[in-house]
């Protein structure tokens, strides 16, 4: 029989797309104040694998990647993904459409999980209408995609990203930086 016991804390990411550095700038800001310390930014990566979300945020898109300061217990993967919501809601224009897409996800040893509203196949439903995409798995040293892996999480360059952030979360473990709200 297996004995019970809570998984190590997560390393909380967000991918934020948008066309203007501005909005984007600001999001950070007020993830910032609701998540803790944001510890890393990535470059601008072009957000060009599908055209998804152009009408609504326009033609030229692009994407960072932050993390936190702080480790999240993953149970609360669906408060933080609702409230990323609320925060694309706020940087709306008038007429409901969002300026910056906020895509909250945390990485642990084995693997890369992000929040999403949509249901699909290889989606476990958590609470409260969202749900655990499983991106990237850690194998052979490095984090791979599956079929269902979106192609931009596919890229070698962003997978390069993910092997960081689960470097600085080895660091973190070891130092039990904990969240702070």
């Amino acid at each position: 029989m297996g004995k019970e016991r809570e998984p190590k804390p997560a390393k909380l990411f967000m991918s934020l797309i948008a066309s203007e550095d501005e909005i984007l700038q600001q999001g950070v800001q007020d993830l910032a104040l609701t998540y803790g310390e944001v510890d890393f930014i990535s470059e601008r990566f072009p957000f060009n694998f599908t055209r998804y979300y152009a009408q609504e945020m326009g033609e030229q898109l692009f994407r960072r990647f932050i993390t936190f300061g702080h480790l999240i217990p993953a149970p609360l993967l669906p408060d933080i993904k609702r409230g990323t919501n609320r925060l694309e809601e706020k940087y709306a224009f008038s007429n409901g459409n969002r300026r910056l897409n906020i895509d909250p996800g945390y990485l642990c040893l084995q693997h890369v999980i992000l929040a999403t509203t949509k249901s699909y196949t290889h989606r476990t439903y958590l609470r409260e209408g969202i749900y655990a995409d499983l991106t990237l798995i850690y194998r052979n040293k490095s984090f791979r995609s599956l079929e269902w892996t979106y192609p931009d999480y596919r890229q070698e360059e962003v997978i390069g990203l993910f092997n960081q952030f689960r470097k600085r979360y080895v660091e973190d473990l070891k130092k039990e930086i904990r969240y702070p709200w």
